[in-house]
């Protein structure tokens, strides 16, 4: 009941200054189109944050769309993320996870990984690093490698013969939420909002600049010392003195993996194939876009999808709201949003911009509280500020791929449930078979999280610099 009270008031208050703002126009420097496009802007991220009488994410881009066909928008700049290559890189995306799920490939690669570890405790849990990793690179869709990691993390607490909401169950269940969506932040496809801001930064004018190797310059070693210092100071935190009997590991090696299958083998070679490709584009000039339809196509061609699977392999409902998330860019261009909200942005940086090192460790502080705010994956956070990126490079030379590492690290933050999606996912799993981790316990491990980052930003600051990025 409280959780219902909560999102209704906040819907009644952002909806109110939303009203405002479209009817009586209160913002100076900012003309009308503009002042009704953010009063629609705001509604959207109602319908995001708090999502009011059980709407979509979808529904919150249509409200963008309606508002913008209103005010006299050109429909090609409304439905612009439609267009967007990178949209066409996410859709693929989907059907990579889907076919991981299917073949079962996925589970085997993380059953696979898990028999083959020492008889120890703190063998397991480093193991899912390498299983984040390995799926992370054939499936860049996290709800897909949560789906996959978290049944099979459940089925070893209970193997295991571990008290539920113990310390040691809970581990190994966060170990497992947070390797299926942390480590593949670390490359261009590991991870949805690589393709996304991609789109983003294209559309506001900076194409080329976010591709396979950039993102590895400034994301790859942040995101690896992260995740080394979470697995070990989670184990550090949160192991308890519950002791595992060796019958519990035979217990695990004796699961049976079965022969792999011809779906299988196909789906391993086809997605080990976009990853190879889309690493090495500098080579063979072919974009993520094109390699990703091409693997689609041929899951089809070789029966491993129907077409029955294709209504459900993609999250139709997460794709329309990316799409206008990805048009956001046009439209505060068109309307004079992007302009204005920069003279806002630039002179509040100036206090900070000068100094890298204050500068980031500001940034990043600010934008972990703020995922306590933007819980639609951080999409809308990206989207808005994006456009504004080139601004404020002009003014303190301050590359956007810095800004995008932040999001990043932020984005994955999870110091409570509602904050991160892909928690509340993982948790549901885990509660089906009464195995769900204790939340004081992940507010631990998302400290942890925290700390492991702005750690990770010691050697990464240096990294940027001596890039030319800040």
């Amino acid at each position: 009941m409280t959780k219902i009270k909560f999102s209704y008031a906040g819907s009644f208050i952002l909806t109110l200054i939303a009203a405002i703002i479209i009817i009586i126009r209160p913002i100076s420097g900012l003309e009308k189109n503009g002042q009704i496009m953010l009063g629609a802007l705001i509604i959207a991220l109602c319908i995001w944050i708090f999502k009011p009488f059980k709407l979509t994410y979808a529904i919150g881009g249509l409200v963008l769309a309606l508002a913008g066909l209103f005010i006299g928008l050109n429909p090609t700049a409304v439905f612009s993320g439609f267009t967007q290559a990178a949209l066409w890189t996410l859709i693929p995306a989907f059907f990579f996870g889907f076919v991981l799920k299917k073949t079962g490939l996925g589970k085997r690669i993380a059953m696979g990984i898990i028999k083959l570890c020492p008889p120890t405790y703190e063998a397991l849990i480093f193991a899912w690093i390498p299983i984040g990793v390995i799926l992370s690179i054939l499936t860049p869709a996290t709800t897909v490698r949560v789906a996959i990691m978290l049944p099979v993390a459940v089925q070893c607490c209970e193997l295991f013969e571990l008290k539920k909401n113990s310390k040691s169950n809970s581990l190994i269940l966060l170990t497992a939420f947070a390797m299926a969506l942390i480590p593949g932040s670390g490359w261009l496809t590991g991870v949805i909002w690589g393709p996304f801001i991609q789109g983003q930064v294209e559309a506001a004018g900076m194409v080329g600049l976010v591709t396979f190797k950039s993102w590895l310059n400034v994301l790859l070693l942040p995101i690896s010392i992260a995740t080394i210092i979470l697995v070990s100071a989670g184990l550090f935190f949160l192991k308890s003195k519950e002791k595992i009997a060796k019958e519990a590991f035979a217990r695990i090696k004796s699961q049976p993996l079965g022969k792999m299958e011809r779906p299988e083998i196909i789906a391993a070679v086809i997605l080990i194939g976009v990853f190879v490709a889309s690493l090495t584009g500098n080579l063979h000039g072919i974009s993520t876009a094109v390699i990703c339809i091409a693997a689609m196509i041929l899951f089809f061609l070789f029966g491993v999808l129907t077409t029955d699977d294709f209504n459900s392999a993609a999250n139709w409902n997460l794709v329309i709201f990316i799409a206008m998330a990805l048009s956001l860019g046009s439209i505060f261009s068109a309307t004079g949003i992007s302009e204005w909200l920069s003279g806002i942005v630039v002179p509040a940086l100036a206090p900070i911009a000068g100094n890298p090192w204050l500068f980031v460790f500001c940034v990043t502080s600010f934008m972990f509280l703020w995922s306590l705010i933007d819980v639609a994956m951080f999409i809308p956070t990206i989207a808005i500020m994006v456009p504004i990126l080139p601004d404020i490079e002009a003014a303190y030379q301050i590359s956007p791929l810095v800004w995008i590492a932040i999001f990043i690290l932020a984005g994955n933050a999870f110091f409570l449930a509602y904050q991160n999606m892909w928690a509340v996912m993982s948790r549901s799993i885990s509660k089906e078979k009464d195995r769900a981790w204790d939340n004081r316990h992940m507010s631990i491990y998302g400290v942890i999280y925290f700390i492991a980052c702005l750690v990770a930003l010691i050697p990464a600051i240096p990294l940027w610099i001596w890039l030319g990025l800040i």
